[in-house]
């Protein structure tokens, strides 16, 4: 048997001595001193931990603007220079496709009851079978807007005399249930704006309306319907509201449309201005 040699004694207390300093003080760096954020305030990535509130010990105003973070860099027009905000603080709630025999007087209804006026982006091949609706939208103290003859998401593709003959169609339509009325704009069929539908919209005096809020209250295979529909309507307006935006919603054969705006306009009252698109 070997014999071990005082430096082999040393060694072989010196080494695992340094071993263990070693190995305890890197645990002791790799915890952390403070205790870290609780999961409900947890950073989520990129976002520095100052920036993270905890939501229910906000004010709505501030929450509206930590939710709607992402909204603020939303674009002041849409294709083509269309518009997506009002130019003013004003909220502008716009309603498309109809007239509804059904759902337009039912939509005005809640909105008088409520002291609300919208923008109904109506369509000429309805506007000419219900006169009547157009008088009292007008009546009411809402706007009308021209959203073209037939609902064509190709329009913009067409040719410029084509293009030309539908608005001036549209705008027909309403002139004979309202003279007179100064028709300021023209929402293109599915947003389908094209610099030549935006410049024929232009010559004749129509302003092209986007939106910066759209809530596809249309989208039943992704939305539903009924109370989910609603859910989700309500949703994505209260989170994406702020002064100044229009929102697109639907008065054609939308009865969840309805009852969402039932449920939300107060809402939105509390906090927002709630106008019509302006004419003067």
């Amino acid at each position: 048997m070997s014999r071990i040699t005082p430096r082999g004694r040393f060694a072989l207390v010196w080494v695992p001595a340094v071993l263990f300093l070693v190995l305890t003080g890197c645990a002791a760096s790799d915890s952390p001193t403070t205790a870290g954020p609780s999961p409900t305030t947890a950073a989520p990535p990129n976002v520095e931990p100052s920036e993270v509130v905890e939501p229910e010990t906000m004010p709505d105003g501030e929450l509206q603007l930590v939710a709607g973070k992402a909204m603020a860099m939303q674009r002041a027009t849409g294709l083509f220079g269309s518009m997506t905000m009002t130019g003013s603080a004003g909220i502008a709630l716009t309603f498309d496709d109809g007239p509804d025999s059904t759902y337009t007087p039912k939509f005005l209804d809640m909105l008088k009851e409520m002291g609300v006026h919208a923008t109904f982006c109506v369509v000429g091949k309805r506007a000419i079978q219900m006169p009547d609706l157009l008088r009292r939208i007008v009546a009411e103290g809402h706007t009308l807007c021209n959203h073209s003859y037939y609902h064509d998401l190709t329009l913009g593709k067409m040719t410029i005399p084509a293009m030309t003959k539908d608005l001036r169609d549209t705008n027909d339509a309403i002139h004979k249930a309202v003279p007179d009325y100064p028709v300021r704009y023209f929402r293109a069929p599915g947003g389908n704006f094209t610099k030549a539908l935006v410049d024929v919209a232009a010559s004749l005096g129509m302003r092209s309306l986007s939106w910066a809020i759209d809530p596809r209250d249309w989208d039943f295979p992704t939305n539903g319907t009924g109370q989910s529909m609603v859910n989700h309507i309500t949703s994505v307006v209260e989170h994406q509201a702020r002064p100044g935006v229009i929102v697109l919603s639907h008065d054609l054969s939308k009865p969840d449309t309805l009852t969402a705006y039932r449920q939300m306009i107060p809402w939105l009252k509390a906090r927002f201005t709630l106008i019509p698109m302006p004419v003067s």
